[in-house]
């Protein structure tokens, strides 16, 4: 099929959820992506973050393609070895005691967010069920985590919102405070505010908000779906700034391209959820594990180093552009703040010269495969470069 002929029947036959850059994807090795009729891109998105392996490796397509021959389904009602052993990894990884597999980060949140009432629930009876989120953050599309995101402009069309949630500004330790009542039972934040333009939360709130969590016994929810594996230059951000949470939610990169997502929890909750309180047809799919099971291998201390230095040739190279006023973020996890152009134009250009990068707010977002070679690197780096100086 050529581009013309894939946009048409897209665009006949999908709901315009999406605004399309002018490209089809049809293949991919590496960081590099090619279209229906030889087109080539340089990707500096991983699907929003989600091919953390870069594209077409071979270790994860056959681990992928051998669970699928062997077994791609079964019912959560019983026992399997990938599943097990992906929960396993991810906890002994991650510093947790039990895992519960969905398949987005917005399911993940929504366990999370039940996790964290059922445990207030059982330990001082109803009534103390709030959960505080920050502004500006971004919890995912489900009626409960689109209330959860603290942005009032997605807050639109879909009345009635659920109730049952409040918003302290970020990096404000009085109004988080002041939002902390008696019917309070969780604080959800993302490290690093991603969709809300890659705005990373000071270390010193983050610290004292634990402590207040921690003095009110108010579960403490990170929010890591798209911070998570490896995307800052550790397995989980929480790492980097020294507070582990009671809950932590993680998807897009888990998979390595796979849909899955999977809500966290310390020994204290573990036995919280039973039988029946909650559940997903789909989650834990041994498919999908045999993926997470492969990224999962892959992330040790050698690559989050190779992925801090990346992070840091980035914000070396692109702060040497006159347009670009500020980068913030961590890792491979960047936010360019341009002093004249507009993002989305910046981006629909890139794509024209064969480079695929993000927007966030107003800001130009990267996030690339963390395998990215550093020639894609310096490739993708020069006709980002090449874009931004354009008169």
């Amino acid at each position: 099929m050529t581009y013309e002929e894939i946009k048409n029947m897209a665009d006949q036959y999908l709901m315009p959820t999406y605004a399309h850059f002018n490209a089809a994807l049809v293949e991919g090795k590496g960081a590099r992506l090619f279209g229906p009729e030889g087109e080539s891109y340089l990707d500096f998105t991983a699907g929003i973050g989600v091919s953390s392996l870069g594209y077409g490796d071979e270790a994860w397509a056959q681990a992928v393609a051998k669970q699928a021959s062997l077994l791609a389904h079964t019912s959560n009602l019983y026992y399997n070895p990938v599943v097990a052993q992906a929960a396993k990894l991810l906890c002994e990884k991650s510093g947790f005691a039990r895992v519960f597999f969905a398949n987005s980060g917005a399911e993940a949140n929504e366990c999370a967010m039940k996790l964290a009432r059922k445990y207030s629930f059982d330990t001082y009876g109803a009534g103390r069920s709030t959960i505080v989120t920050l502004k500006n953050s971004f919890h995912g599309r489900t009626m409960e985590t689109l209330t959860a995101t603290g942005q009032d402009e997605l807050h639109q069309y879909f009345d009635p919102f659920p109730p049952g949630f409040r918003y302290a500004a970020a990096n404000d330790l009085d109004a988080l405070k002041a939002a902390l009542d008696e019917t309070v039972c969780a604080v959800m934040m993302e490290p690093v505010q991603g969709e809300g333009g890659v705005q990373p939360l000071d270390a010193d709130f983050v610290h004292k908000a634990s402590e207040l969590c921690r003095e009110k016994d108010i579960l403490l929810i990170f929010d890591e779906v798209q911070t998570g594996v490896g995307r800052t230059g550790k397995l989980y951000a929480w790492e980097q700034f020294g507070v582990r949470p009671d809950v932590l939610t993680s998807a897009k990169g888990l998979g390595g391209g796979l849909p899955v997502g999977a809500c966290l929890c310390v020994e204290k909750l573990g036995s919280v959820m039973g039988p029946g309180t909650h559940g997903s047809t789909f989650g834990g799919n041994p498919i999908v594990c045999a993926g997470v099971c492969e990224v999962l291998s892959r992330m040790d201390e050698a690559l989050f180093e190779q992925v801090r230095q990346k992070g840091e040739f980035l914000r070396e190279t692109l702060s040497e552009c006159d347009e670009v006023a500020e980068i913030r973020g961590m890792g491979l996890m960047l936010g360019l703040v341009l002093k004249t152009k507009q993002a989305k134009k910046v981006a629909s250009r890139c794509v024209e010269k064969g480079l695929l990068v993000l927007t966030a707010k107003t800001l130009v977002r990267l996030l690339p495969p963390l395998t990215i070679s550093q020639e894609e690197l310096e490739q993708g780096i020069a006709i980002l470069k090449e874009v931004l100086t354009e008169k």
